[in-house]
């Protein structure tokens, strides 16, 4: 199922000239030229862009501006009456926003290979198939919002099944970031301007008594077309997914790309596995003549009925290897719909970094047919081919950390990052498995600091018949006052059944008079 983010930058105009603002204060701005507020204002105050002439009218307001009631069309002079301190550009600048649009969306390749520009203030994201390499479409949108919002660019976000639903619920929706599985429902209840309709036919609609898209959607087609031509219909049509809305994605123009145009379309896993070598062969020779190896390759298929489907795979280290990268992409084959047939292909390497030296010895060490003694290199593939699966940022290892608290021991790294010098604490056995938080247990001890004789857990009692400890640990009185009279006492216990667990008691002040309540914190092997 097709799934599209819309992305509305309601205040887009005057976010940019902020952006470039600030970031001119130490290099030249990303975002495109034209006239900027003084950098050292502070964020709260009202900026607006006012045109040029003998009747200047605002044309752009940012969020404050906008909560002191100054909108678009407004007269300039009738502006500074009501907000006396207001600073204003110069003059709108229409070909730089397009511009810093366009690096917005190229940013944005970073979620999913197709993104396309929905001007004048919006970016669209393709996320079929790609928003589980960042955790689902919830955590994708997060990230995405709370970006923008790090740039200084206020945003709303839509997730819809048709790129014109993701538009509509964006700009008119009730919640700044939505997720939307059926959009019939959630898009006949918005206004008639949501269906992108020219203002003046969205007018003439409004008195005829249309006011939502489904009061629209219920009218006979026929004598709407007579009137208001097929641009409604079409519109519905688009909106509710009965017919395709394709999407123009950017693409870098430095990016390392293969192209194939096939003679006859294509349909079957075997034929789009052939273009998948020939494109990765390609591909992999551009990539050596750089000294550059892949971390993001983007594969999309043209069909013939004019839409796209995309592959998008990742690498946790830069790879050029084209047995590799061949194996991750045809791995996901499967998730293309070839509809009539696909007549050209494009592998984009959207992420390429130059190669370590241990990445270029074990090229050197295969070309050889020599044996890589590296246990990393060893992982490898198999890190990338999980991560591709189920999304890299799910697969992590263990390293070890300087400190007695059991639950800051330990903290989770990337499967392939270097060792941590610190090793891991041999002393005292540690479960391998951590609850957190540790959970409340009942207990029946014969004396205060004796290990208990029987605990419940999870309304299961549980004999003990073997118990090692206690292990007393401090709290750690630099990071927290209310640690310094606290301690735990640990026990590895073992029930009848066999099972091994770890609790404690946990006190504050004195072992002996203070209180203490225990707790389950791990779960031995």
């Amino acid at each position: 199922m097709r799934r599209v983010v819309s992305v509305y930058l309601p205040t887009w105009p005057t976010d940019r000239l902020r952006a470039r603002a600030r970031s001119s204060k130490n290099r030249r701005g990303r975002l495109g030229s034209g006239s900027a507020p003084d950098a050292d204002e502070p964020p709260d105050k009202p900026f607006v862009i006012a045109s040029t002439g003998a009747q200047r009218v605002i044309t752009a307001v940012d969020m404050a501006a906008h909560r002191l009631g100054l909108r678009r069309g407004i007269p300039l002079a009738h502006a500074r009456a009501m907000v006396p301190d207001l600073t204003v550009a110069d003059a709108a600048d229409p070909e730089a926003d397009a511009e810093g649009l366009h690096q917005l969306a190229l940013w944005a390749l970073r979620y999913s290979p197709m993104v396309a520009v929905d001007p004048p203030d919006g970016l669209w994201i393709d996320i079929t198939g790609a928003s589980h390499l960042v955790g689902g479409e919830r955590p994708l949108l997060d990230d995405l919002v709370g970006r923008l919002a790090g740039m200084g660019v206020a945003s709303r976000a839509a997730v819809a099944g048709t790129p014109g639903a993701a538009n509509a619920i964006a700009r008119f929706g009730h919640c700044p970031v939505c997720i939307v599985d059926d959009a019939l429902e959630v898009v006949s209840t918005l206004p008639l301007a949501a269906l992108r309709l020219p203002p003046e036919m969205a007018m003439e609609l409004r008195r005829l008594g249309f006011e939502t898209i489904g009061d629209l959607e219920a009218t006979p087609r026929a004598p709407l077309a007579h009137r208001f031509g097929s641009l409604p219909g079409r519109r519905l049509d688009q909106v509710f997914g009965r017919i395709a809305e394709p999407i123009v994605p950017v693409v870098a123009t430095e990016a390392v790309q293969a192209r194939r145009s096939l003679v006859e379309p294509i349909s079957t896993a075997e034929a789009l596995q052939a273009v998948i070598v020939a494109l990765v062969t390609d591909l992999s020779e551009q990539l050596e003549q750089r000294g550059l190896g892949a971390r993001t390759l983007d594969l999309l298929w043209h069909r013939v009925d004019g839409t796209m489907q995309a592959i998008r795979v990742g690498t946790a280290k830069p790879v050029r290897s084209a047995a590799h990268l061949i194996r991750l992409l045809a791995e996901r084959v499967d998730k293309v719909d070839p509809g009539f047939g696909i007549e050209a292909a494009i592998l984009t390497a959207t992420l390429a970094e130059p190669l370590t030296a241990e990445e270029v010895g074990r090229l050197l060490a295969a070309g050889a047919d020599l044996v890589p003694t590296d246990d990393t290199a060893s992982i490898a593939g198999l890190v990338d081919v999980l991560g591709n699966r189920i999304g890299h940022n799910r697969l992590y290892r263990c390293a070890p950390v300087e400190s007695d608290v059991p639950e800051r021991s330990v903290i989770r790294i990337p499967a392939l990052a270097p060792p941590v010098p610190t090793g891991w604490p041999t002393q005292w056995p540690r479960p391998g498995r951590l609850l957190s938080p540790p959970e409340p247990i009942e207990t029946l001890a014969l004396m205060p600091d004796h290990p208990p004789m029987a605990f419940t857990w999870r309304g299961v009692r549980r004999l003990i018949k073997r118990a090692d400890g206690p292990e007393r640990i401090h709290g750690e009185w630099w990071r927290r006052d209310r640690e310094t009279a606290a301690a735990r006492d640990y026990y590895a216990v073992e029930d009848h059944a066999g099972e091994r667990f770890w609790l404690y008691r946990s006190w504050e002040g004195s072992p002996d008079i203070g209180p203490m309540r225990w707790f389950i914190h791990g779960l031995f092997g």
